[in-house]
């Protein structure tokens, strides 16, 4: 929203002048008064009408939080990855030997599938950022287009790490705690080095899912604040 002028300097023509004082003096200081307050007007506006910094700034940010918040998810997931797959613990129950593995538990195979594609298409995502995003003078309308197609990808990838999970908790609680109205009985007691390693697996999971949440937030933001010229 413009910003009147006069409103701004009404305080100016309002001074007590002195007599000895010319209309050519008054003249002057009111065009630098003019000059001084048209100075802000172009300043770069979001959609709501809030303050923002330079577009190359603006940009810069964003590029900074979106590289960081996508090496983070790769680092979590692959780390997720490491845990689960290099999880495994074999007891021996009334003479007869178990042995505790991700590839026997559907969710948990499901978790592994996860935490692949969300880091694949991470690291596919940090070379889109690079070859789009940090142009230096990006067309508006081709930004924009980035910008979705980038959000787009966020929600998938944070949806998909999520539902992988939320499978694997579930599997889990029933592990630790077991569900007495079923009657399954809890296994974490005969494989408890499994269990607490699994769930340092999940756990880097949720922080993938979080750095996507943000992700999500910070493309979503940028479409919504996009800087406009007033």
């Amino acid at each position: 929203m413009k910003v009147p002028i006069v409103p701004i300097c009404s305080a100016f023509y309002s001074i007590p002048w002195k007599r000895n004082t010319t209309q050519h003096q008054i003249q002057m200081a009111s065009e630098a008064c003019k000059e001084k307050t048209s100075s802000v007007l172009p300043k770069m506006t979001s959609s709501s009408g809030l303050p923002m910094s330079s577009p190359r700034q603006q940009r810069m940010s964003l590029l900074v939080a979106q590289t960081t918040l996508r090496i983070s998810a790769i680092v979590f997931t692959l780390i997720a990855i490491s845990v689960i797959v290099t999880n495994t613990q074999s007891v021996i129950v009334f003479g007869f030997k178990f042995e505790a593995h991700y590839t026997y538990s559907t969710a948990f195979k499901f978790l592994v599938g996860a935490n692949a594609v969300v880091c694949a298409f991470s690291a596919l995502s940090l070379i889109f950022l690079s070859l789009f995003l940090s142009r230096s003078v990006p067309q508006q309308q081709q930004q924009l287009k980035n910008y979705f197609f980038l959000l787009l990808h966020d929600v998938v990838m944070m949806v998909l790490i999520i539902s992988g999970c939320a499978a694997a908790t579930a599997i889990g609680y029933v592990g630790r705690y077991g569900e007495k109205k079923m009657t399954w009985q809890p296994t974490c007691g005969y494989v408890s080095k499994y269990c607490n390693r699994m769930s340092i697996s999940l756990a880097f999971s949720y922080l993938a899912f979080f750095a996507y949440l943000l992700l999500t937030f910070t493309s979503a933001l940028t479409l919504v604040s996009r800087p406009t010229t007033q």
